[in-house]
């Protein structure tokens, strides 16, 4: 593996050394098939410019941000090595976190980089097969349930946990969900790093964690449809 990211220090805990080899390796064995249509570039390189998942078409444009599961405590990258990876698969990609391993913010920024090469190729893949009207209206479509889901009162947009229970601050979610409403209906400047690196303070009784994911995963796939 030609990509190598930054260490933590032998005493901070840093991604799994070995997981994310691995999981980059058959990110790469994806990109390269056959069936893959390219337009040249990297996808995923390293600080020194190598690049580990090489294919024929980037969106290089992230840079290195807070992971996105930064807003769950408990969430940690673990291996995976499906051949059949797309880009939702990659945003939900986990590794282990292990001393002295990976910079999980330099591993995360180079995931960004491949979940939007991986999001742009499905794309062209999808208008091939049908049209690219076909492919925004369906990104159109899913934008309005999130609209309808993000609009609703303040403190009343997702479901809450017990108060015993920790969720996520409600002014914080309600928030970024006011900003995403006018990114969606009046073209509001937001991007997919807003979304991605998002963090919210934790609360008793708060909005429930899963479903504030949830649906801010579907928002951050509508915007890769349609940039």
């Amino acid at each position: 593996m030609s990509t190598i990211f930054p260490r933590v220090g032998k005493k901070s805990l840093g991604y799994n050394v070995t997981q994310v080899e691995a999981f980059l390796a058959a990110a790469r064995r994806a990109y390269d098939q056959p069936d893959a249509h390219d337009d040249g570039g990297d996808v995923v390189s390293g600080p020194d410019g190598d690049s580990g998942v090489t294919g024929e078409s980037s969106r290089g444009e992230e840079t290195a941000a807070p992971e996105r599961t930064e807003r769950t405590d408990s969430a940690k990258r673990t291996d995976g090595t499906d051949t059949t990876l797309t880009a939702e698969g990659i945003r939900h990609t986990a590794f282990s976190m292990h001393k002295g391993g990976y910079s999980p913010e330099h591993v995360d920024a180079a995931l960004e980089r491949l979940e939007d090469a991986f999001a742009a190729r499905e794309r062209d893949q999808a208008t091939q097969t049908g049209s690219e009207q076909d492919w925004t209206k369906a990104a159109e479509s899913t934008a309005e349930v999130l609209v309808a889901r993000l609009s609703r009162a303040p403190g009343h947009r997702f479901t809450r946990t017990s108060v015993l229970a920790v969720g996520y601050k409600r002014v914080d979610v309600d928030r970024l969900a006011n900003k995403l409403v006018k990114y969606f209906q009046d073209g509001r400047e937001l991007t997919v790093d807003e979304v991605r690196t998002a963090v919210f303070r934790p609360e008793r009784g708060g909005y429930r964690e899963a479903q504030v994911d949830l649906v801010l995963d579907s928002v951050v796939d509508v915007m890769l449809a349609v940039r």
